[in-house]
């Protein structure tokens, strides 16, 4: 069924392309016999160059993994409740940007800050092509804006990093032993109710070997919360011993982009001027509202291209706000 609902949408995809082609080939041909239509051909030809995009950006998910469901986390950096309130934000950004393209997400652990914003937070994005298109947010993401929780009204700059991993399906063996596994309940913090805050459904679980950690305290079943642990945990190992084949081959490495912990890919400034760009990409977006708001999809594109071809989206310049 996903290969046939694949299917269906490249048709239909296909067929979105030659009905543009067609209205525009029927634009220019009014324009030609005097028609004022240079409005309609602009409107066009910004659909048409969007719908491009679109499967251009299809086509650039190729890997392996890209096609799976992802699970991401978020890790405020030093700073304190500024750090979390921006952490928070970026969660509110993937969270939208799931919504937009009508993925489902299931928050399975969120530790609240003290005061405001999260002091980390682990959520699934369901969906065909989730890993690959979000790729493009592993790294630190740093922030630079007049802090609301300063009253002197002074700028901060805040850090936070994202994790991203593929879902792992069973049809991938990662054997997971018993015996190196640690598991421990506690009670969920936060809202949830009396009973679950009064049983221990929560669920740590840490990798022995390895020191990997995942938690999940989102459901009221002890199992449940569980079952997701172990879907995180063999998603993180993957990851893990990928990371590993990756350091071992070093010449395949050298091509490959750094996606450590550390590396600053991305800046959002809120002031003095505002303005986010990707410093891997080149690419700077002037409307920041509307990327915080989750409409990150010319930022995913971009990283895919200049992931594949290592092209980047210039001087930066052309996105400024007019």
């Amino acid at each position: 069924m996903q290969d046939r609902k694949r299917l269906e949408e490249s048709l239909a995809q296909e067929t979105e392309v030659a009905r543009l082609t067609s209205d525009l080939d029927t634009l220019f041909e009014l324009g030609r016999e005097g028609e004022s239509v240079l409005p309609d051909i602009e409107r066009e030809m910004k659909n048409y160059a969007a719908r491009l995009e679109t499967l251009e950006t299809g086509m650039l998910l190729s890997g392996p993994n890209d096609s799976k469901s992802a699970i991401m986390a978020i890790h405020p950096g030093a700073g304190g409740t500024e750090s979390q309130d921006w952490a928070e934000m970026l969660l509110r950004m993937y969270l939208r940007w799931a919504e937009r393209h009508n993925y489902n997400t299931v928050v399975t652990d969120r530790l609240e800050g003290e005061g405001a914003g999260i002091k980390s937070a682990t959520f699934e994005i369901n969906g065909e092509n989730a890993y690959g298109l979000l790729q493009s947010e592993i790294g630190v993401h740093r922030l630079v804006r007049i802090s609301p929780f300063d009253a002197n009204a002074r700028r901060h700059t805040s850090f936070a990093s994202v994790f991203v991993y593929p879902q792992i399906d069973d049809d991938i063996n990662i054997d997971v032993k018993p015996e190196d596994l640690r598991v421990d309940v506690f009670r969920a913090s936060g809202a949830g109710g009396q009973h679950v805050n009064r049983t221990e459904s929560a669920v740590r679980m840490t990798h022995i070997p390895t020191g990997l950690v995942v938690q999940c305290q989102n459901e009221r079943s002890q199992h449940k919360n569980r079952a997701s642990a172990m879907k995180q945990m063999r998603a993180r190992l993957y990851e893990y011993e990928m990371e590993k084949k990756r350091a071992a081959d070093k010449k395949i490495e050298d091509n490959k982009l750094d996606i450590n912990f550390g590396s600053q890919i991305r800046s959002y400034v809120l002031a003095p001027y505002r303005l986010i760009k990707d410093h891997r990409t080149k690419l700077s977006i002037g409307d920041v509202d509307r990327v915080l708001d989750g409409d990150m999809d010319r930022l995913t594109h971009a990283f895919l291209v200049y992931k594949h071809t290592g092209k980047t989206a210039g001087d930066g310049k052309e996105d400024l706000p007019d």
